[in-house]
């Protein structure tokens, strides 16, 4: 399936959207290592995650035709003062849109409003073997911090991690 991606309507997520988000996570989980999650999230737990985003830590969506096929987030990336410029990022895409351009064009426009959000630095930890991941980073600035070997245990196998960073203009 291919779709125009002229027809990708971004905006910020709510709660009606818990439910494709925590299904779009799963899938994640269950399959890939994505995310280190071992554990299954309820839509319960999403709610709870998305009711601790705010303006600064938004959630968007990206919907086609109506139906959300990727979510990215900002997050808080410490409780202490000092950090309060820097977020992680963090993007997932429903398994139909992958290789579609969906991914690219949602990442885009969350690194973009991080900027207009006041942050100065943004992070990424991604799981080795997921080129994709890098150079989608890449593509927006990113730059490699480092490896992190080992760090993580998923599927019966030791992980490498890559640290990635955006230092935003303001």
């Amino acid at each position: 399936m291919r779709i125009d991606i002229s027809e990708l309507q971004i905006r910020n997520a709510g709660l009606s959207d818990v439910a494709a988000i925590t299904d779009i996570y799963n899938e994640a989980i269950t399959n890939g290592v994505a995310t280190f999650d071992t554990e299954i999230k309820s839509i319960e737990d999403r709610i709870v995650w998305l009711n601790q985003h705010g303006k600064k830590h938004p959630v968007l969506v990206a919907c086609f035709e109506g139906k959300v096929v990727a979510w990215a987030s900002l997050s808080k990336w410490s409780d202490r003062a000092a950090y309060d410029g820097t977020a992680e990022v963090s993007i997932y895409v429903h398994q139909e849109f992958r290789d579609m351009g969906v991914g690219s064009i949602l990442f885009a426009e969350l690194v973009s409003l991080s900027e207009s959000l006041g942050l100065h630095y943004l992070l990424s930890r991604i799981t080795q073997g997921n080129e994709t991941s890098i150079n989608l980073h890449i593509r927006n600035g990113f730059s490699l911090v480092g490896v992190m070997h080992e760090v993580g245990h998923k599927f019966c196998s030791y992980l490498d991690v890559t640290l990635m960073e955006k230092v935003l203009k303001n």
